[in-house]
């Protein structure tokens, strides 16, 4: 056999190979998704993952369209950021991070549950035990009142955020706590959540009623 077709025999064979490696991988079901493995999910449930995933049995794991994946689930109500992966041979990984409940909202017949960014992650009849109830004139995400309030409650140490039963805000610098035993506690605005914290524990040892923190080195005690 001369040279000339050799080498054009080897060149069908490359291509004949090339061709069927990518029917393989992107066409057969033998490397297609077997698994959709979830994680990092605690009140959602795997299946509720799985389903807004949408991803078919068997479908070419190379050809899941991993970006589209990672919107849908990043959609569900409950979930902050998702990341999507492939993991060969036919596994996609789903890694969710759930929104984390920070305070109650008043809302038609119940309470909404929302979380930092002031997303409303659930309602319920009653604001659950163990998050404060936040009353602002306007609850949204572009309002300077709301982000301070749940801002302030973000960075409470257990030792106070255990206490305290409403907050309330007007504005962004005149978010105010009221605890369990009815005292209050004037914080201002979210600057400085450290200082004001330790000085409220230790003004919360004295006897009054109105605690004002706003300005930690100079405080007041009613």
């Amino acid at each position: 056999m001369s040279t000339p077709w050799r080498t054009g025999l080897a060149v069908l064979l490359f291509c004949g190979v090339v061709a069927a490696a990518a029917w393989l991988v992107f066409f057969s079901p033998v490397l297609g998704v077997r698994q959709v493995a979830v994680s990092g999910n605690q009140t959602l449930s795997a299946e509720a993952v799985r389903s807004a995933a949408a991803v078919p049995s068997r479908q070419p794991l190379a050809a899941v369209d991993v970006e589209g994946v990672r919107r849908r689930v990043a959609a569900l109500r409950q979930v902050e950021a998702a990341a999507v992966e492939r993991v060969w041979p036919g596994t996609l990984r789903i890694k969710v991070d759930e929104r984390r409940p920070l305070a109650a909202v008043p809302v038609a017949g119940g309470a909404a549950v929302v979380d930092r960014h002031a997303m409303v992650i659930e309602t319920r009849e009653a604001v659950p035990v163990g998050l404060p109830l936040l009353r602002v004139g306007r609850f949204a995400a572009d309002d300077p009142a709301t982000m301070a309030a749940l801002a302030v409650v973000r960075g409470l140490p257990w030792e106070l955020s255990r206490r305290v039963r409403e907050v309330r805000a007007t504005t962004g610098r005149d978010v105010s706590l009221r605890l369990a035993d009815g005292r209050t506690i004037m914080w201002g605005d979210a600057g400085r959540t450290r200082d004001k914290a330790r000085v409220a524990l230790a003004l919360l040892q004295r006897p009054g009623d109105a605690y004002d923190v706003s300005t930690p080195d100079v405080v007041t005690v009613k």
